[in-house]
């Protein structure tokens, strides 16, 4: 059953949040973040496959939205994340009778980007799951043009300001706003617009809200999950990811996808993918126990 909540509003806006109820009292609770390049998604995409996983093995589940960008910049992004675990924790015990101490923050992509800093946050999860996301936003990869996408037909600056509102938005499909996202990452501007941060002179600020340069030895357990042929998101950056939280003595686990591309868990049912997922379930019962 799901029931929708606002945890954050204001004059300009509020935030929503879907909860899926499980059968178990006093349940232990997923948060997770959706998708899209920091610039589109909503709480809705979970996958309904994704949904029946975590609420059949006791899992409580909110999906969030959060407002994006880049009418808004990850650093105000980064604190609905925060606001909402805040909400969960104050008021999710009174309203849905589950266990506000045990959450686990999963994210997939630009969610798995804003879950990895949620391990940043002064009130950390008890433990973090990155579907494909990454650690580094400073980084070439996030900086430069996109090779798989400068081969596809290139968008015209006009086409990606149309896109642009002149409101703060807190859901966008993928049909509204790819088109940004793909200008972004065919002239190499996603990062400057989705921070408003010049990656040639503000490197020091990119690495301020990049959790590969922020670990410390409060960082949560962290499972990362990642497929070889990720044209999106490199592989290497959950695995940069993984070695520099086990440098810092954080339990930390990658999940190789031999040719997995991004959003490998469509192929819900192939065997390497349920492989993952049962991982991914004995990790958070582990955690959350």
């Amino acid at each position: 059953m799901k029931t929708t909540i606002t945890y954050k509003s204001n004059n300009h806006f509020e935030i929503k949040a879907d909860f899926y109820q499980t059968n178990r009292k006093n349940a232990p609770v997923i948060v997770y973040i959706h998708g899209g390049g920091l610039l589109w998604g909503t709480r809705g995409e979970i996958d309904e496959n994704m949904i029946k996983l975590y609420t059949d093995n006791g899992f409580a589940l909110f999906s969030i939205d959060y407002r994006l960008a880049p009418e808004t910049k990850v650093v105000d992004i980064l604190e609905d994340i925060k606001d909402a675990l805040q909400w969960i924790e104050l008021e999710g015990p009174k309203q849905f009778g589950i266990d506000a101490e045990r959450i686990a923050v999963i994210g997939s992509s630009a969610g798995g980007y804003l879950a990895l800093n949620t391990g940043t946050f002064e009130k950390r999860p008890r433990a973090i799951v990155s579907f494909y996301g990454y650690g580094d936003i400073s980084a070439s990869w996030a900086t430069t043009p996109n090779k798989y996408y400068c081969e596809k037909a290139r968008v015209s600056k006009q086409i990606a300001n149309s896109l642009i509102t002149n409101k703060i938005i807190t859901e966008a499909t993928v049909h509204e706003r790819f088109l940004l996202y793909l200008y972004a990452r065919q002239t190499g501007e996603w990062i400057q617009e989705v921070t408003g941060m010049n990656p040639s002179t503000d490197e020091e600020k990119l690495r301020s809200v990049s959790p590969i340069y922020n670990i410390s030895e409060q960082y949560p357990p962290t499972l990362l999950l990642h497929g070889t042929s990720d044209v999106d998101v490199p592989y290497e950056q959950s695995t940069f990811m993984c070695e520099a939280l086990k440098e810092e003595g954080i339990e930390a686990k990658l999940i190789t996808i031999p040719n997995g591309e991004h959003v490998f868990e469509k192929d819900f049912y192939h065997p390497n993918v349920q492989g993952a997922l049962m991982q991914v379930i004995d990790f958070l019962k582990t955690h959350l126990a």
